[in-house]
């Protein structure tokens, strides 16, 4: 495992998954409610930079770190990805009497996403937990997807034979994402594609969670027409080749 795809796995995947997260739980969303926006940035030595911006009970993600309210700034992947396993603890280069919103809202924040990506069965059991939880994995793996295409170096492999286009990842009546190829480097959009060149269907959402989940072999699904593919099949071969790798990344 590559420490520095980890730290965009971790800042676009993961921590990229709490502006759907803030739509979806109520919890999330009344401690994403502050009196005026608020810029919370990410600079990674060598690595990735991204800013969530938390405005009327919603967050959304954008590029970079520059203009923000506090910025957590970190010397090395290493340490980033120490800050998300909860081994480091992080120190604001900027913004430091914003130090509350760090403890009190995010690491909150961050907790509950925590619930919903390492679920309980008991909480599985819930039929709303379990869409939940199943669309935020979706979004996940998604992203997690375009990044280890384009910064591991088994993934970019893989990427390298993609034909530019659009691959559809869709769960039937859940969630769909968008793979975008060009010139070799991915771009995950949580949108359908209007004229996609390769389709990954899921025929329903448990069908997709107990993949994700790693309790169904995805060949045998496809036999059994549980998981539809059509289209230029080469594509949707390496996405699977980059796929493989995300538990890598993931565990």
């Amino acid at each position: 495992m590559d420490q520095t795809t980890l730290a965009y796995v971790n800042l676009y995947a993961v921590l990229g998954a709490l502006p759907r997260l803030t739509e979806l739980d109520p919890a999330a969303r009344q401690l994403a409610t502050v009196k005026k926006p608020f810029r919370l940035g990410f600079r990674v030595k060598n690595g990735p930079s991204a800013t969530l911006v938390f405005e009327d009970g919603l967050c959304r993600m954008e590029e970079g770190a520059d203009q923000c309210d506090m910025r957590l700034a970190f010397s090395s992947p290493e340490k980033f990805n120490g800050m998300i396993a909860g081994t480091v603890t992080p120190f604001p280069l900027k913004g430091l009497h914003h130090v509350f919103f760090l403890l009190r809202r995010f690491t909150k924040l961050t907790d509950i996403l925590t619930k919903y990506l390492k679920a309980k069965p008991e909480d599985l059991s819930d039929e709303g937990f379990f869409a939940v939880s199943t669309e935020l994995m979706f979004r996940v793996i998604a992203q997690a997807v375009a990044q280890i295409g384009n910064h591991d170096k088994i993934g970019a492999f893989s990427a390298s034979h993609i034909l530019d286009g659009d691959v559809e990842l869709s769960v039937e009546s859940g969630p769909a994402a968008t793979l975008r190829a060009k010139d070799h480097a991915l771009t995950a959009i949580f949108e359908q594609p209007e004229s996609p060149r390769a389709v990954m269907h899921f025929t329903s959402l448990k069908l997709a969670r107990a993949l994700f989940d790693g309790k169904i072999n995805a060949v045998a699904c496809i036999g059994r027409g549980e998981i539809e593919m059509r289209g230029m099949i080469s594509m949707i071969d390496n996405i699977n080749r980059i796929l493989d790798r995300v538990s890598v990344y993931l565990s």
